[in-house]
């Protein structure tokens, strides 16, 4: 078997922990430390694929939208994103670690496609929480692969964004009948219940890592009504 090749760390601010960039053959896998399994493979992204497609779909025929990404991981989130509208759209993708932009402008980049190349993508290197704390209307949608969900793992002020607070600064950086979309690693009801009480239409999808299978992830489709 291939032995896996270490070809980066990167350091969460605030004591979250390191992430491990590692190689081996064709596959990537990003680890965080202390942690047992993977948060990312190159070779699972089904659920992140179908997080950009359920939450931009409303936008497909709609010229100029403007689209948030929270989250660059290995890039499969953006590349559906991009996919999903059309030639008119912009894609903000935000990512806190330059390191991870860095991997991605790499080999890494390969397997989404490339979609930091794409013209209609711009990257913010930093906390998603800014873009989400403007009070405009902004996005028609916005997309959100922080951490690992409501149950976060990698940084304790993601908790910001799940919580009621920061879900009405999202709801007020929504444009009229914008869809807020997340995904999670599993379901959870408290949060769903928050959504609701901040006053979107709430809609909950299971999918597969991987098509057909694999472990089940959680998608929260919030809109703004």
């Amino acid at each position: 078997m291939i032995p896996w090749t270490h070809l980066g760390s990167a350091q969460i601010p605030n004591n979250g922990g390191e992430l491990k960039f590692s190689q081996r053959g064709d596959e990537f896998s990003i680890r965080l430390s202390g942690i047992r399994g993977e948060l990312m493979n190159s070779r699972v992204y089904n659920s992140e694929k179908v997080l950009s497609e359920l939450g931009c779909a409303h936008v497909k025929s709609v010229d100029n939208a403007q689209v948030l990404v929270g989250g660059l991981g290995m890039g499969y989130t953006l590349a559906a994103a991009l996919k999903a509208v059309n030639s008119t759209s912009t894609v903000t993708v935000a990512e806190l670690l330059p390191e991870v932009v860095t991997w991605n402008q790499g080999d890494l980049g390969k397997c989404a496609g490339n979609p930091l190349q794409d013209s209609r993508t711009k990257v913010h290197v930093g906390d998603v929480a800014v873009l989400l704390s403007t009070q405009e209307p902004t996005f028609d949608a916005i997309l959100l692969d922080v951490d690992n969900g409501p149950e976060g793992l990698t940084k304790s002020d993601n908790n910001w964004i799940y919580s009621e607070a920061g879900l009405k600064s999202i709801y007020h950086t929504l444009k009229p009948q914008g869809m807020l979309a997340i995904w999670s690693a599993g379901p959870d009801y408290l949060f769903e219940v928050r959504l609701k009480k901040v006053g979107y239409k709430v809609d909950t999808r299971i999918v597969r890592a991987r098509p057909g299978k694999g472990s089940k992830h959680t998608i929260f489709l919030a809109k703004k009504s």
